[in-house]
């Protein structure tokens, strides 16, 4: 596209975004680095609303700065997650407010977040669209911001149904505006997001209409990969010794850092079952068979009653066992 026409299409765009854009998100009101990586971090696989309503200004409010965030103990950063699920970016948020805290006491100054896009890219949890994201919004860097709904929106521009990671990210610089990358880019988040729907799209409102290659037929692009989804059972015993409920920290790759119920190849004989649980994660459907053992001898490292569960954090799926724990025990 011609300089000239590009100019043209970037001035609609930022007329579009100042009648129509989400101005009052409070990560588009602040220039803070660090609220807006959490921001960005909290947002991955995560709904605007959700975050907005549940988990930004508490988390925050806890951890307001790097230093608030790397100093406190993983425990309570993932409880302050619980229920966002994922919690990988909780402890790579922890790590990397780590990194940075010691990274300031070797400088003599106030742990901050890097501004280069390669700095921020060999953090804990910062890939590639996470560090174009905080170059953009924080630092007003002239670079694109590449989501799902920015995606969205180029392989329709361009009829790209199988798009290639390395092709889509030249179109996405070739197109970005250097002069306003912070309104360009956050108006591309709401074309996406409020206009350029999966399904049934506003063509007809959208600022790139005229300019969109793939308006006439705009649902082929990108093609949607279906993909069956797994599903997998386990056995959950439930230890229970004088009204309390035995749980580990786990420790492997998958929650690590949460307490919860260990899986059990096969239930004790004496164990009573007390119903299931299902719970859909990102690759696989999980049901949970769950059965309790009432102990009169405690034979497990850590007991706690339920009130002292609440303040641990725990996975979505074993706050559900909790839940059924007290259906079945009247509790």
């Amino acid at each position: 596209m011609k300089r000239a026409n590009l100019e043209e299409v970037h001035r609609q765009i930022r007329e579009w975004y100042a009648k129509n854009g989400r101005h009052d998100l409070p990560w588009r009101t602040t220039d803070d680095p660090y609220r807006i990586y959490i921001s960005e971090v909290m947002l991955q696989q995560t709904q605007v609303k959700t975050v907005l309503e549940r988990f930004y200004f508490p988390f925050l409010e806890k951890f307001p700065t790097l230093k608030a965030l790397g100093s406190a103990p993983l425990d309570e950063v993932l409880k302050a997650w619980e229920g966002l699920g994922y919690y990988n970016r909780a402890k790579n948020l922890h790590k990397t407010a780590q990194l940075l805290i010691q990274k300031g006491q070797v400088q003599g100054i106030a742990p901050t977040m890097p501004e280069n896009i390669d700095s921020l890219v060999k953090l804990p949890g910062i890939g590639k669209n996470t560090a174009h994201a905080i170059a953009a919004f924080a630092f007003n860097k002239p670079v694109p911001v590449m989501e799902a709904n920015v995606r969205r929106i180029l392989c329709r521009l361009h009829r790209i149904k199988t798009p290639n990671d390395k092709k889509i990210w030249e179109i996405a610089y070739a197109m970005v505006d250097i002069r306003h990358p912070f309104d360009y880019n956050q108006a591309m988040m709401d074309i996406g997001a409020t206009l350029c729907l999966p399904k049934s799209p506003k063509c007809e409102a959208c600022p790139l209409e005229t300019l969109c290659q793939g308006k006439n037929d705009p649902e082929r692009y990108p093609t949607k990969v279906r993909k069956k989804v797994p599903s997998k059972e386990e056995h959950i015993l439930l230890y229970c010794y004088n009204d309390k409920l035995a749980l580990t920290q786990r420790s492997g790759k998958f929650l690590h850092g949460l307490w919860g119920f260990e899986s059990t190849d096969a239930p004790l004989c004496a164990a009573e079952y007390i119903g299931d649980v299902t719970h859909a994660y990102t690759h696989f459907k999980l049901t949970c068979h769950v059965h309790l053992y009432h102990e009169t001898e405690p034979s497990q490292e850590r007991y706690f009653r339920l009130e002292e569960i609440d303040s641990l954090a725990i996975s979505k799926v074993d706050r559900k066992i909790i839940n059924l724990y007290k259906e079945a025990c009247g509790s």
